[in-house]
């Protein structure tokens, strides 16, 4: 069975359309290979466990870097919740809940 990549709203996929060209094209990258390889083709420095069933997949270009919160669903299924341009070094706080949050309306 193969992997799906897909987001858990409208609002988490304008926030990936809304990520300049190079990260948005990185992040379609990253979505072509969790669907070719599975989740285990995503290992640090591509992707890293947040806490809970939350992770995130890590964009960097040109532009800056940008973050793809995610969740993994039953029956191999990637769940994007969130989607942002990083401007701290630590990935906010804030940032976490709001995609916790998001994740609990998915399960």
């Amino acid at each position: 069975m193969s992997w799906t990549f897909e987001f858990a709203s409208q609002v988490a996929i304008d926030e990936a359309a809304a990520l300049p060209n190079d990260l948005r094209s990185k992040l379609e990258r990253f979505a072509d290979l969790i669907r070719e390889y599975g989740i285990a083709a995503m290992r640090e420095p591509y992707a890293k466990h947040l806490e809970g069933k939350l992770w995130e997949l890590r964009l960097k270009g040109k532009s800056g870097i940008a973050r793809s919160l995610y969740v993994t669903v039953t029956g191999q299924r990637v769940v994007v919740v969130r989607t942002f341009v990083k401007k701290t070094q630590k990935t906010p706080r804030r940032e976490i809940a709001l995609a916790l949050a998001r994740a609990k309306e998915i399960e």
